[in-house]
């Protein structure tokens, strides 16, 4: 028996990195699961690698108000109701001093990061309502419990949506929908390759060496580490646990 049966989860993001392993993760466990991002063949790939007949995907832009209720109609109109929401959608811009970011670039990770995730709020709520409850875990990052240089709109989208999951925990409690956020250290994914380009254009290698030296436990995490603890806030195993922050950072903000 696994931990998700009989329910429906929708992950946005959900076409790689970490996405696509709680998608995999979330099936094996019993799950339906509707993959949204921007790129239909990265989500079609997506689907055909995790395999079964359990998860299939939705092509949405998580910053259209549009979008986000399509992609709730999906999951109702194919899996009969949406139990689980994973709002994991995200993007790192770039590696800059305040004073040299592009304003644009400030304005999109916004849209994605903050913007995204209300939206799919707005949206997830009302169909969880329906359904009698619902678990709603937010990916957000230690970038999100501590300063971050060089990347301040990155790491304040992430402080702001642990704004939107207290505030959502509160308002949702009644209805039985609980919300949380996993705060990830740096994790094996495309996201982290393109930051540490940012950070040392052709030390790479170098910058991941130092990176990794400075979390406690030596090493970055692979997407399974987190995709288990999202697993965790979105099985009734976290009945309890609503309006928290859980860091998967390998000590790095003990």
């Amino acid at each position: 028996m696994g931990r998700l049966d009989n329910k429906t989860a929708v992950i946005t993001g959900g076409a790689g990195g970490i996405g696509k392993e709680a998608a995999r993760l979330f099936s094996e466990e019993g799950a339906d699961v509707l993959i949204v991002d921007l790129d239909e063949q990265a989500l079609d790939d997506a689907v055909r690698d995790i395999g079964g007949n359990s998860v299939s995907y939705c092509v949405a832009d998580v910053t259209e108000s549009a979008a986000n209720e399509t992609m709730i109609q999906v999951a109702e109109e194919r899996y009969g109701g949406v139990d689980i929401l994973l709002a994991n959608a995200g993007i790192e811009g770039e590696v800059k001093p305040i004073v040299d970011y592009d304003e644009a670039v400030f304005d999109r990770v916004m849209n994605v990061n903050v913007k995204g995730v209300w939206l799919g709020l707005k949206s997830t709520i009302p169909a969880m309502k329906r359904r009698g409850g619902g678990s709603i875990v937010i990916t957000s990052s230690v970038a999100g419990l501590q300063g971050t240089p060089n990347i301040a709109a990155y790491g304040t989208s992430k402080h702001a949506v642990i704004g939107l999951m207290r505030a959502a925990a509160r308002e949702c409690a009644a209805l039985n929908i609980r919300v949380n956020t996993v705060n990830p250290s740096p994790v094996e994914t495309r996201m982290m390759r393109s930051l540490e380009g940012g950070m040392g254009p052709g030390n790479e290698e170098a910058i991941h060496e130092q990176v990794a030296a400075n979390i406690p436990m030596g090493r970055y995490a692979e997407p399974i580490d987190i995709a288990k603890v999202m697993l965790f806030l979105a099985s009734d195993d976290s009945g309890w646990i609503t309006g928290a922050v859980h860091a998967a950072d390998g000590g790095s903000t003990a």
